[in-house]
């Protein structure tokens, strides 16, 4: 499984190793996923601004199979946060290997508890969240470990085909 720990594990040991210290580390990291939010490729929507625990985010990646989509999330923050992770749907249908047609995302973060380790942790805040959504569309797109199984297998079996169908699906409910 890929997760968004070994995503920055593996970014950090192509640029080689650190000569900073840690303190510094986790601030470039924070600014990259600032970056990543500024950039224009996520935008929070508060229906209710007398709910600030329920909002919707909208991903419009610049890159990659789903590049001109606008994809819609509920995200709901529990009573029990930090100590849980908020639930997370899709609300925007979609031809993806780690988001079912019906909403559901496999996205290690947003699990309770996880054999790997790497899924939910007080320590997780709401910004990690949107950057694992946001990233789904690119770096941590996964066809290795796949909540849409079929979806997968389209990709394994034609690429092009599963462009094409990825594309069918942004024209048809994420425009």
């Amino acid at each position: 499984m890929l997760t968004l720990a070994s995503k920055l594990k593996r970014d950090d040991g192509v640029k080689g190793p650190r000569t900073s210290n840690p303190a510094s580390d986790s601030t470039r990291r924070v600014s990259i996923r600032d970056k990543l939010l500024v950039k224009g490729t996520c935008k929070v929507y508060f229906p209710d601004p007398n709910k600030l625990h329920y909002f919707q985010l909208t991903v419009t990646p610049d890159e990659g199979y789903y590049q001109g989509g606008k994809f819609q999330f509920e995200i709901e923050v529990p009573d029990a946060y930090n100590m849980v992770p908020p639930k997370v749907k899709c609300l925007t249908r979609i031809w993806h290997p780690n988001i079912t047609e019906t909403g559901e995302i496999c996205l290690s973060l947003l699990r309770e508890h996880s054999i790997d380790g790497t899924g939910w942790a007080p320590t997780r805040t709401l910004k990690d969240v949107v950057w694992g959504l946001n990233s789904l569309f690119t770096d941590l797109l996964n066809f290795d470990d796949p909540l849409n199984i079929e979806a997968a297998e389209h990709h394994l079996r034609d690429k092009e085909d599963f462009r094409n169908k990825v594309e069918d699906y942004i024209k048809r409910y994420a425009r």
